[in-house]
């Protein structure tokens, strides 16, 4: 049987962001916004935005990471399938950034390894106008598309669906380890407590039964 992610968006933006709509610390903080939903680059200044760009995120294999990020580093002329320009990510679980492509015909698709993609001449624009420790917030389906499931995950899985149940262990008071999507032992011995407080085979990983317990399903 087939469990759709009912409650996704909302269970993405309380846990992995602690800001409400308006991102800005200051009124002149330049940022950026990624929105998956309709893939699209929103650079924010001042709070209002300046420009916009469409883009190509991740699949259901390979999903974007949803999160608040930190551009830490450029770096052009990387070319073939990295376009002209690279801004790297400080996501924990892999290297992820904002890059160009090769493959100009398939921006608006969902089609890329967890980065995201943009026209050559957009993102030299916004590699030009965005500097070194801007922030970047992505919002959108955990999944990629927001058709898929919550796949199994266990010791040696990354990403965001680890870093959910992290929190919620955490918030138990089973994991104390950082939250950053990486299933290290410190979260499969979390998960092992969790299985034995609820009387559930210990496994040390998590499966569907284990998200609706920790209130990640419905």
């Amino acid at each position: 049987m087939k469990f759709i992610i009912k409650t996704l968006t909302f269970i993405a933006i309380l846990l992995l962001f602690s800001q409400v709509r308006t991102y800005g610390e200051k009124q002149d903080d330049i940022y950026i916004k990624i929105d998956l939903w309709t893939n699209r680059l929103l650079v924010f200044k001042e709070n209002e935005v300046t420009r916009q760009y469409d883009i190509s995120p991740g699949n259901e294999q390979t999903p974007t990471p949803i999160g608040m990020f930190t551009v830490v580093g450029k770096s052009s002329g990387w070319g073939g399938g990295f376009g002209s320009r690279w801004l790297g990510l400080n996501v924990p679980w892999g290297d992820f950034g904002i890059h160009g492509t090769n493959k100009p015909t398939l921006i608006g698709k969902n089609v890329s390894s967890g980065c995201i993609r943009m026209r050559n001449k957009d993102v030299e624009e916004l590699f030009d106008m965005i500097p070194q420790g801007t922030r970047v917030y992505i919002e959108g389906p955990l999944t990629g598309m927001g058709e898929g499931e919550f796949k199994n995950i266990a010791y040696g899985s990354k990403g965001n669906l680890v870093q959910l149940v992290q929190n919620r262990l955490k918030a138990m008071g089973l994991y104390f380890g950082p939250i950053d999507g990486i299933y290290d032992k410190g979260t499969e011995n979390a998960v092992k407590q969790f299985q034995k407080l609820n009387h559930l085979p210990v496994t040390g990983g998590v499966s569907i039964r284990e998200y609706t317990l920790l209130g990640l399903l419905e």
